[in-house]
């Protein structure tokens, strides 16, 4: 079961399970935080595979929710469908805790019922908040969120440590850094930067364009995904001697963070769209929003050493490949 699988992580990562043959039950609402027809476009693609079923369910809606899948088969969990956007959970607070605490809970709820062979899912590399720390490693602190929507990521972290504990469950939780690709969010700067771009309107750059980010490929966040789901989390033996927050001596728990280690300017980030548009940009400079971190990185050498996992998409190509498809399904 891959919830959130119209969305842009879960579509990729459905497309991905399906190819290797795997039997794929997709969960959605098709909520309107984003424009439904481009999640509609997703799932006509996911619909041509005969082995996805796909489910439009609230997984907030427990009853609802477990009711529909009573007799579908679940052999494991990968959980991504969650209420996103830093930005929005400062506007809109109240409607991140349906879907990112209840919601979760009932996810993993069902992960054991079902006795599932391991429950992975989506956490953000925003529970690192206010740690002035970089590189960001699992080790760190991530005790201080800057925003709501990072606070219910941290909880969802904590919560599956405990069900993981009490109920054996192997659980896995990826830490995702910032991920840019074709079908992406629209609500995300990498699709704005092209509309606005292509449309001749100015781009925003936060912080007076003195911000840092740890840009992933769409391919590579699948590709550490479905490698962190073949090796499903265990009981760290060696955690007594040094107490970790990415393992644990009481539950089969990992996290990972999953980034590609590779930290990018705003400026070059903005180069990129030029050249691959042909077209320069119209910069404003403006303030720093509240919620967002000055400069991410992720370190990756605990994802690296569990599955193997390393990144290979450069930026200028994942930006390209973006553009590409970008012009060619809004006809621009």
């Amino acid at each position: 079961m891959i919830t959130g699988a119209a969305g842009f992580i879960g579509f990729h990562t459905s497309v991905a399970f399906l190819e290797r043959g795997a039997s794929v039950v997709g969960i959605d609402n098709i909520n309107s935080y984003y424009d439904p027809s481009l999640k509609r476009a997703r799932l006509e693609i996911l619909e041509k595979f005969s082995n996805f079923i796909f489910l439009q369910e609230d997984i907030s809606k427990r009853d609802a929710f477990k009711s529909t899948l009573n007799k579908i088969d679940i052999n494991g969990v990968v959980h991504l469908a969650a209420q996103a956007g830093v930005r929005h959970s400062f506007e809109h607070p109240e409607e991140f805790i349906p879907s990112n605490l209840s919601g979760f809970y009932n996810v993993a709820e069902l992960a054991v019922e079902r006795q599932a062979e391991h429950f992975i899912f989506a956490s953000s590399s925003s529970v690192y908040g206010g740690n002035p720390v970089r590189p960001f490693s699992e080790t760190g602190s991530a005790d201080h969120p800057l925003s709501l929507y990072a606070a219910t990521k941290k909880a969802n972290e904590v919560m599956a440590h405990a069900l993981a504990h009490i109920n054996g469950l192997p659980t896995t939780g990826l830490r995702f850094f910032t991920v840019y690709g074709p079908w992406g969010r629209p609500d995300m700067s990498f699709f704005r930067f092209a509309h606005q771009i292509i449309a001749g309107e100015p781009i925003k750059l936060h912080n007076h364009g003195k911000m840092t980010r740890d840009f992933t490929y769409i391919d590579d966040i699948v590709s550490g995904l479905l490698a962190a789901y073949e090796r499903p989390a265990s009981i760290d033996p060696y955690w007594a001697q040094k107490p970790t927050p990415a393992s644990s001596g009481h539950a089969p728990f990992r996290l990972f963070n999953l980034g590609s280690s590779n930290p990018i300017n705003l400026e070059s980030y903005v180069q990129a769209f030029e050249a691959a548009i042909g077209k320069k940009a119209i910069r404003e400079y403006v303030e720093m929003h509240p919620g967002e971190a000055i400069d991410t990185e992720s370190d990756t050498n605990a994802i690296a050493e569990w599955t193997g996992y390393r990144p290979s998409t450069n930026l200028n190509d994942g930006i390209a490949k973006f553009v590409a498809w970008y012009r060619k399904y809004y006809n621009v």
